[in-house]
């Protein structure tokens, strides 16, 4: 099993990737490359340097100190030329104020460890654990499975969350040491998953089929959430959403404990314009509770169980003017 392995950072009273109070760490590098991306600072597996521009005071020791050059005043206005930059960190160490951050390191499976522990008082009282995310944690499954190994053996609930768009062995190695496993289902059609994603659906659905084989066997010592994500104009469709329900209830039905719609969330916005990327969801509202009914109702028009069907995230409030 790998000793190092490299995270993002470390999410902690997490509620939303797991029961209970959690921890969840960011993994680095992903394998899809979805147009709605929440935190595209984890899709690359090597460290990035973001700059937040409320925190810069123009002192220019980040320019001076910059090997590559990446670094360069514009009419006043700091660049950062992601193209050029090595991600080495002496900007980051100069910077007196914080306006510059490096996105991912390195650590050892015991640093780790001992820093997920820190916080096991309040996975026992709340029934809560670890989460593994990302970015794909299984891009880094050795290490992965070293941490959660030594999680469990310390008493402590563990969850892998993961797209799916691995290599099976992948699976193998970690899901041995997964109590619980989170996996995202978002558009039936392949040529849909592609446009939206980048890859096609064919390999994540097999896994996901591999998944419940591993969960049958385990006699109930371990579940599984499905999760589609509610993205307008994308996985929203009612003939998505049907198909996702189809598949479910033939496929995974004695298996899926909760199918749980998370809303969309432009909540990244300030994320993408940090790493100077564009994000066609921009100027996309929050769904307003109507339209989450609307959605939810179409989940529970499919043979799914109802009872196992969950919606989640936040609503856009609608004022008397229509805002």
């Amino acid at each position: 099993m790998s000793e190092f392995g490299t995270i993002l950072h470390l999410q902690r009273l997490s509620t939303e990737d797991g029961p209970g109070i959690r921890t969840t760490v960011f993994m680095k590098g992903c394998t899809l490359r979805c147009a709605w991306c929440h935190n595209p600072e984890s899709l690359s597996p090597q460290a990035q340097v973001q700059r937040i521009e409320t925190n810069c005071i123009h002192c220019g020791s980040c320019l001076i100190v910059c090997p590559q050059g990446c670094l360069m005043e514009v009419d006043g206005e700091i660049i950062l030329d992601q193209q050029r930059c090595d991600s080495c960190g002496k900007c980051v160490q100069e910077c007196p104020t914080g306006a510059l951050e490096l996105l991912g390191k390195q650590i050892s499976t015991q640093e780790l460890t001992a820093e997920l522990l820190k916080d096991a008082s309040f996975y026992q009282t709340s029934a809560g654990g670890v989460t593994f995310s990302g970015g794909e944690p299984l891009l880094q499954a050795s290490f992965c499975a070293a941490v959660m190994a030594r999680l469990q053996a310390a008493g402590v609930h563990t969850a892998l969350d993961t797209c799916g768009m691995v290599s099976q062995r992948h699976f193998e190695k970690v899901l041995p040491f997964s109590d619980l496993v989170l996996f995202d289902l978002k558009l039936m059609n392949p040529a849909a998953h592609q446009q939206h994603t980048g890859q096609r659906n064919e390999l994540i659905l097999s896994n996901l089929l591999f998944v419940r084989d591993f969960i049958r066997q385990s006699n109930g010592a371990r579940k599984l959430w499905v999760r589609t994500p509610l993205i307008p104009g994308a996985t929203d469709q009612p003939a998505n959403l049907a198909a996702i329900g189809d598949f479910l209830a033939a496929e995974l039905e004695d298996v899926v404990a909760r199918w749980e719609l998370c809303a969309f969330n432009n909540l990244c916005r300030d994320k993408y314009r940090r790493l100077n990327m564009t994000w066609q969801y921009e100027d996309t509202p929050l769904y307003t509770q109507s339209q989450l009914d609307e959605r939810n109702l179409w989940a529970k028009n499919s043979p799914f169980p109802i009872e196992k069907i969950l919606i989640t995230g936040a609503i856009r409030v609608q004022t008397q003017f229509g805002g």
